[in-house]
């Protein structure tokens, strides 16, 4: 993934057992799969003292866990997308155009680094948005 806390956090909310950034995935996807494989987390090299630095400091701001990474838009669009509607139902049923719809996917796609409509769906099984 991104080496942005936000998507760190939300993938731990969303069940994930490890977390690789995408630069460091030739090194560090192996020894993470044989971490989950064993039933334990696995934080890419030197997360750790970054996030629990910046959790400190937000907490002495007063702030808590950063926010969800999509808007509450996106995961309206996210959530039809995984039912599988078109774009053109979608906006129907959202009642915006169907360019706007392929906006906001394209942007959930950046966002959550995913490829297609099937990496979406997945997404959305596993941060409980729909029923599998």
């Amino acid at each position: 993934m991104y080496d942005n806390e936000q998507y760190f956090f939300e993938a731990l909310k969303a069940g994930a057992g490890g977390f690789v950034l995408k630069s460091a995935a030739d090194r560090d996807l192996v020894e993470a799969c044989r971490a989950v494989v064993r039933d334990e987390p696995f934080i890419y090299p030197g997360a750790e003292r970054a996030l629990v630095r910046s959790y400190l400091d937000r907490l002495h701001r007063g702030d808590g866990v950063p926010a969800r990474p999509i808007t509450e838009r996106e995961e309206e669009i996210l959530k039809l997308v995984a039912e599988g509607h078109t774009s053109k139902e979608i906006g129907e049923l959202l009642f915006i155009s169907v360019k706007t719809v392929e906006r906001h996917r394209a942007n959930l796609l950046q966002k959550l680094g995913m490829r297609d409509r099937l990496e979406l769906t997945r997404y959305a099984i596993r941060a409980g948005l729909i029923d599998p």
